[in-house]
Formats: C-alpha cells, structure tokens, sequence
C-alpha cells in the first residue's frame, strides 16, 4: 500500500539524517522549507530575518532529530521547533511586550471574505503589534490553547486571552477599513 511505504521511506530518511547523511537532511530540508519559511514569515516581519530564523530552526531539528519518538507527524514536530525559535528571536530583539491586561471578551470574529488575498490578510496580520500578533498566530494559527501560551510566554492566562481580544479587535477594524476601501466607500 502507498500510505505505508511513504510513511517507511520518512522514517528511513529521519533515520539516515540523524547519522549525518547529508542527502537525507537535504531531502528533509527541501520538503519542508518553504512551508517553515511561511511559519516563520507569521511571526518575523523581515521576510530575511524570517529566512535566518527558519535557518536557525533547521539547525536545531537535525540537532535534535534523533529525540523524535516518531509519535505524531514530523512535519508537526519541525513545526513546533520553528515556532520556538521565532518566540525566541523576538525576545533576543526585545520585540514583544504584553500589558498586562484583565480586560478580555470572547466576542465573534467575523470570517474574512474569500476576495481578500493572502499578501492582503498577511499584511493586515504583519500590521498588528508584535505581541498581539504573536498570540494571534500562536491561539488562531497554531491553536494552542491560552494556558500553553501563558506558560511558554511567562504571562497570565488572562493576559493571553486579553491580547488575543484585541488582536481580532484590530484585525476587524482594518479588515472593515479595506473592505470599505475596496467598496469605494472609504
């Protein structure tokens, strides 16, 4: 069955890059690069400070990839690591301050309409303070939960949600902003 094999032929290519076989990291890298990269280019304004990042990144997956216990997905595993390493690029920059903040309201968020582009919602997102746009990424990208983004920021759970409320605040006030603008109302 195909399934099967690609799944073995992943593991074989884990297993040959964790012994340094440099076809096999090469193999590895290019499969998941451009994906990363986008990763990266979520948290990280600077598409060169995101390609450094995500460089980084893959340093220390093939560092660590024989701790991978091949329980979930790879990609996810590597996912994981490029997140990290972009929360800690932000913190060496000194880029990210949250307030603390109890004021927090689940409110709707309205979905963005199918003719906004991908550049379009990417800069909106790119438009949002540095620590809002971080929590934005890590609940609504990545969907981790509040508590796991209190605990790996070192911030209050309510700071989190806090944060996470103003950013969509924001997100719908510019996205409404160039709905207007496309509309020729603005």
């Amino acid at each position: 069955m195909k399934v099967i094999n690609l799944h073995q032929e992943e593991e074989e290519i884990i297993r040959l890059a964790v012994e340094n076989n440099r076809h096999a990291q090469q193999r590895i890298y290019s499969k998941y690069a451009s994906k990363m990269l986008s990763v990266c280019r979520q948290y990280i304004k600077d598409l060169h400070q995101a390609e450094d990042t995500m460089i980084t990144g893959f340093m220390k997956v093939f560092a660590n990839l024989g701790r991978f216990e091949h329980k979930g997905s790879f990609e996810g595993w590597v996912r994981r690591i490029m997140v990290n390493e972009c929360i800690s690029f932000l913190r060496a920059q000194k880029k990210i301050s949250f307030l603390e903040d109890v004021y927090y309201k689940e409110d709707g968020f309205n979905n963005i309409e199918s003719n906004f582009s991908v550049e379009d919602i990417q800069s909106l997102i790119d438009g949002l303070p540095d620590g809002y746009r971080m929590i934005f990424n890590l609940y609504a990208i990545e969907g981790f939960k509040h508590k796991e983004i209190a605990e790996q920021l070192g911030i209050n759970e309510g700071t989190s949600k806090s944060q996470y409320s103003h950013a969509k605040r924001m997100l719908q006030e510019q996205i409404n902003k160039l709905k207007n603008y496309q509309n020729g109302t603005a």
